[in-house]
């Protein structure tokens, strides 16, 4: 007997909120157990201590285990590295989708997105092996593995990814609202900052969240 579409919709349904069940039940489960791994530390650690402690050496005799660095760092990286990709990412969006021409946008558009595809550990590895001993030889550093080559690879990125997203929203922003700036006497550019820019700020902030 042939099953009906209304059981087949069903089938469809309950096997994606099946699916989405599983992602989020592995993803807690991975919480909890990181969790409870790490719940014993505070047995001989206090959260002060843990928290505002200057030094994180877990493999020493006592360990010392303060995340202080480890948290000021990775927001030292992530505002040096924000400075880079933000502006050079919007930028470059706003040249594909309103200026570039249709054969120029086809071949960068795809380059772009095969950039945003690249593994974040082959971008690591590339500036492990490769930017940092250039770095320690070009600029006489202790070591090449420091805050600037952390921060340009992951303004590396960064960028492919808030250029694609930025350039999709940019690009759907109607053609009306541009022809009716443009009629009113605002020059091209005038029009990219007051209305394309404005209408595509949330696609754009998602960009840079991702």
């Amino acid at each position: 007997m042939a099953i009906s579409r209304k059981l087949k919709d069903d089938l469809i349904k309950y096997f994606f909120l099946l699916t989405a069940l599983v992602s989020i039940v592995a993803l807690a489960l991975i919480m909890v157990y990181l969790f409870l791994e790490g719940l014993p530390l505070f047995k001989t650690v206090s959260v002060p201590s843990f928290l505002f402690g200057q030094f994180w050496y877990p493999t020493a005799d006592p360990g010392e285990f303060g995340i202080f660095p480890l948290i000021v760092a990775s927001i030292a990286v992530t505002l040096f590295s924000s400075l880079i990709a933000i502006p050079l990412g919007v930028m470059t969006a706003v040249y594909l989708a309103e200026i570039a021409g249709p054969r120029t946008r086809g071949a960068l558009k795809p380059l772009v997105e095969l950039l945003a595809a690249l593994p974040s550990v082959v971008i690591g590895f590339f500036g492990m092996v490769v930017v940092a001993p250039f770095l320690q030889e070009t600029l006489d550093l202790a070591t090449g593995l420091n805050l600037f080559n952390a921060g340009l690879m992951l303004a590396f990125m960064s960028v492919p990814t808030i250029c694609s997203v930025s350039e999709d929203a940019i690009y759907a922003v109607p053609r009306e609202l541009k022809e009716a700036s443009l009629a009113l006497g605002a020059t091209h550019w005038e029009t990219i900052r007051r209305v394309v820019l404005p209408r595509a700020s949330s696609g754009i902030l998602t960009g840079l969240i991702l």
